[in-house]
C-alpha cells in the first residue's frame, strides 16, 4: 500500500482518480476548496491559492496528482490581463505552491511519482485558447524542469487530455447537439472520460511507469497528431 494525495480530488478527473487508487489498496488523501465525503479517503480543506495545511498528510507521500485546472475559452481581443492571471495562477501557481509544500514528504519516499495535466491545446493551436494554452504551456515546462531537477528520486510527467466529460467541461457538452460536434473533431469520434484519463494518471503514478519522466502523455483520442 502507498500514499498519495489528490489535489482537487473530489470532481471530474480528480475524483476518478481518487477512486481508482482506493480501489488498488492505496491510502488516498485529498485536498479540495469544498471537501465532500469519499469513502476510504482522507479529504482536507485546502485552497492552493492560500496558505496550505499539510499537518494531515502522512511523513511519507508516494505520489501527488495536481488536477486543479480552468477552461478559459475566449476570442484573444476579449481577454483580460486578469483573465491570464487567474488562468496562470490556478494551473501554474497552485501546482508551484503544493508541490514545494509536499517536497520533503516525496523525498522521503523511495522513489515518489508527480502527475500534473497540461492540455491538448498546450501543443496543437486552436482558436480562443490563449490564455489557457499560455499557462498549460507554463505547466509543460515545469514538468520538465522538476523531472530533471528532483531525477532520479521523484518522477515528475503531465497527462495532456483533450475535452473530456467533467463539471468543468459542462457548458461546452451542455446538449446533445455540443457532445456529438465535439465528438466529431476527434479520430476516435468520442468524448474522453474521466476513468480514461485517470487510468493514465494512475499508470504513471505506478511502478509500471518507472523509467518513464520529463513526460508529457497526450490522452486525446487521437486529436493532437491525427487528421481526419
Amino acid at each position: 500500500m502507498k500514499s498519495y494525495l489528490v489535489i482537487g480530488g473530489t470532481s471530474g478527473i480528480g475524483l476518478a482518480t481518487t477512486q481508482k487508487l482506493l480501489a488498488c489498496g492505496h491510502q488516498v488523501f485529498v485536498w479540495a476548496r469544498t471537501p465532500k465525503s469519499i469513502a476510504g479517503a482522507v479529504v482536507m480543506a485546502n485552497d492552493v491559492l492560500a496558505a496550505l495545511d499539510d499537518t494531515g498528510l502522512p511523513e511519507v507521500l508516494d505520489g501527488v496528482v495536481y488536477c486543479p485546472g480552468s477552461i478559459n475559452l475566449k476570442p484573444f481581443h476579449r481577454l483580460t490581463e486578469g483573465d491570464f492571471i487567474r488562468d496562470w495562477q490556478m494551473n501554474v501557481l497552485g501546482a508551484v505552491h503544493s508541490l514545494q509544500r509536499v517536497m520533503p514528504r516525496l523525498k522521503r519516499a523511495n522513489h515518489a511519482s508527480v502527475v500534473l495535466f497540461s492540455s491538448v491545446a498546450a501543443g496543437t493551436g486552436m482558436p480562443f485558447h490563449a490564455s489557457i494554452a499560455a499557462a498549460k504551456g507554463a505547466v509543460e515546462g515545469l514538468t520538465k524542469s522538476l523531472a530533471a531537477e528532483w531525477a532520479p528520486s521523484i518522477r515528475v510527467n503531465a497527462i495532456a487530455p483533450s475535452l473530456t466529460h467533467t463539471p468543468l467541461a459542462e457548458k461546452l457538452l451542455s446538449s446533445e447537439e455540443k457532445i456529438q460536434a465535439a465528438s466529431k473533431k476527434h479520430p476516435l469520434q468520442k468524448i474522453g472520460s474521466p476513468d480514461d484519463i485517470a487510468a493514465a494518471v494512475v499508470f504513471l503514478l505506478g511502478e509500471s511507469s518507472r523509467w518513464i519522466t520529463g513526460q508529457i502523455l497526450p490522452v486525446d483520442g487521437g486529436l493532437s497528431s491525427l487528421k481526419l
